[in-house]
């Protein structure tokens, strides 16, 4: 029985995140071999296409996951099992909007969140008039609109912490004064005064009696960032690994919005998280599973109702080998994610060696 303290999936180390990465990249390599002749002649609207032990295996990859995903769900997440100390998934208001830093102003944070999303929102917008709604029909573009909504969320988020920075900061220095006046006498805050008041704001995080539990767009803030930590690696190590040398042997010329979309969101959400003071359980991975079966069951239900071609071939279910493909891409979010929680610990070591008076580890 694993206790409240316990990571539910152990961390891989980065070799070994790495050698899985290269050898699920190169059995996913045979998906393309001979794309696009892959895509299949058949009529995906006939029953004969689904009812089959293709389709029945394939069912099982994706469906299983979310099963498991929603169990892990259930377990960890929510309010109440905050009410447990030390808890996995234990997540707090200020997390938000609060910076690393404790000598950063979370003003900072806000810029940038502003200026990611009012940058990945017009990019958005014009492949949108360029290329149609159809753009949509694609992974990339479901996980690019997520980053954008994660960035438009959390700006609302940084605001609303900044108000109550100054509220908290304002009120501080009005008692102060207030007491200097019955005193007869002005004294300025000090600089401790001031110290003190930044550690009222950003409280560290072992002091967690006195910090308040996030509500409900904290916790949908938290998940989003981490669904789309995922996916964002996913979606980016497809595209360049394997799709970009496959589209440059069959000479396809790459456009801007394919290279902005596969590059830019991974940028931003990289130096977010540089800045954010966020946690990254692993149990959360749930999200990133969910994430993409529904895109899967959606692809499925679209070709159920109109014979179209797939957007990407591993997922035509009319050869022999669509569940093992089904298979090495379930297993590549494994990875995929893995490499986030790696990257947190490049953070926390690059920031308290250079930082150490200042980061607040989470």
């Amino acid at each position: 029985m694993l206790s409240a303290t316990q990571v539910v999936v152990p961390s891989p180390s980065k070799a070994s995140c790495l050698t899985v990465l290269v050898l699920l990249f190169s059995s996913l390599l045979v998906a393309f071999s001979n794309w696009p002749s892959s895509m299949t002649a058949e009529d995906t609207t006939d029953l004969h296409y689904w009812l089959n032990w293709r389709f029945l295996l394939c069912a099982i990859w994706v469906l299983s996951p979310m099963v498991v995903a929603s169990l892990l769900i259930s377990k960890y997440e929510g309010p109440d099992k905050e009410k447990r100390r030390g808890a996995v998934g234990n997540l707090y208001a200020d997390e938000s909007w609060r910076p690393c830093l404790k000598n950063l102003h979370p003003a900072w944070l806000l810029a940038f969140r502003v200026l990611a999303f009012f940058l990945l929102l017009p990019l958005l917008i014009v492949n949108v008039v360029v290329d149609g709604g159809g753009i949509f029909y694609y992974y990339t573009q479901w996980t690019f609109t997520l980053v954008i909504v994660y960035f438009g969320l959390g700006s609302l988020l940084s605001i609303y912490g900044i108000h109550q920075y100054h509220n908290k900061v304002g009120g501080d220095k009005v008692d102060h004064e207030r007491v200097d006046e019955e005193r007869g006498t002005y004294v300025a805050p000090t600089n401790e005064d001031n110290e003190q008041c930044m550690t009222k704001i950003f409280p560290i995080p072992r002091e967690d009696n006195a910090r308040e539990v996030a509500g409900f767009w904290g916790y949908a803030f938290q998940i989003i960032y981490q669904t789309n930590a995922g996916a964002v690696i996913l979606t980016d190590c497809v595209f360049w690994f394997i799709l970009y040398p496959f589209l440059s042997m069959k000479d396809h010329d790459l456009n801007f919005f394919l290279v902005g979309m596969h590059s830019i969101n991974a940028v931003f959400l990289l130096g977010d998280t540089f800045l954010n003071s966020f946690r990254f359980p692993w149990f959360r991975i749930s999200y990133f599973l969910i994430w993409t079966s529904l895109y899967v069951i959606f692809q499925w239900i679209v070709h159920g109702c109109v014979s179209l071609w797939w957007p990407y071939p591993f997922l035509d279910l009319s050869s022999d080998l669509a569940p093992v493909w089904y298979l090495l891409v379930a297993v590549l979010h494994i990875p995929c994610y893995a490499l986030f929680p790696l990257i947190f610990k490049m953070k926390h070591f690059l920031l308290s060696r250079f930082f150490p008076g200042s980061y607040q580890t989470p």
